[in-house]
């Protein structure tokens, strides 16, 4: 029941010393290409990591032996401080997260270090489509917990774009079975060159569907339902709300329950 955690460079794995609490300083700059790596001999396991200074500790439920997480360079990193992973010393941690955390009520979508494609590391945002590609309008935008959201196309006002599409449609997974009863939508709020959806359909992976009408605003808007075991929820059937703006998006989705 141990924990690593390291950066591979080069071809070469360097790596701490296994333990249930452990961590790592990189003395060199990343180059592109260099990995970070998350393993553990007790998977799948919640444990609280943190790859960067700038990204804030995170509980992530551990699916499988290793979490990779490749440092991101050129346009993949705009969606980052300007801080984030730069200079000569880096600090990467992890441990194994209590029972206590675990069990406790919170937003069970957070996830600032959730990447691309990723199935290992959760929660994890997924979508059918992301703006022309970029970073900052990347589904993995909407759990990364910055609400920043009057402003658009660089850090912090990191959002999900749905690149003018009608049938776009997100999803956050959560990698086991959780118990939630409610969700809230940050919707951005750069106006007036946003627009907002008037209505949205939260759906649920037992088969249960929830219709929520939205405001034209920043902040946040809350729903709640009956509590049920899921492990995944999305948000598509986005309508749009009669505006001359053609850009409606996301800055954030949070999903409260417990384990």
């Amino acid at each position: 029941m141990s924990l690593a955690i390291g950066v591979e460079s080069s071809g070469e794995l360097l790596m701490s010393v296994p333990a249930d609490e452990t961590f790592f300083v990189h003395e060199e700059e990343y180059r592109e290409g260099d990995v970070l790596v998350l393993s553990s001999s007790n998977a799948p396991c919640h444990v609280i990591l943190q790859f960067d200074e700038t990204l804030q500790p995170s509980l992530v439920y551990l699916a499988g032996d290793e979490f990779r997480f490749s440092v991101p360079f050129a346009e993949k990193r705009v969606c980052y401080s300007p801080r984030a992973f730069a200079g000569k010393r880096h600090l990467l941690t992890a441990r194994y997260a209590s029972s206590e955390e675990i069990g406790l009520r919170r937003n069970l979508a957070l996830n600032p270090h959730d990447i691309h494609g990723d199935t290992t590391a959760y929660p994890h945002a997924s979508a059918n489509v992301e703006t022309r590609g970029e970073s900052v309008f990347a589904a993995r935008n909407a759990i990364d917990g910055l609400k920043a959201n009057t402003f658009h196309g660089e850090w912090p006002f990191t959002s999900w774009g749905i690149n003018r599409d009608p049938a776009a449609r997100l999803t956050v997974s959560f990698g086991r079975a959780v118990s939630v009863n409610r969700a809230v939508l940050y919707l951005r709020a750069d106006f007036p060159h946003d627009a907002w959806w008037s209505s949205a359909t939260l759906r649920f992976s037992d088969g249960s569907s929830l219709i929520v009408s939205l405001e034209k605003h920043g902040g946040a808007q809350s729903f709640e339902f009956p509590s049920k075991t899921i492990d995944w929820v999305s948000l598509d059937t986005l309508v749009k709300a009669d505006d001359p703006s053609p850009f409606p998006a996301l800055t954030q989705i949070e999903v409260y329950g417990t384990m």
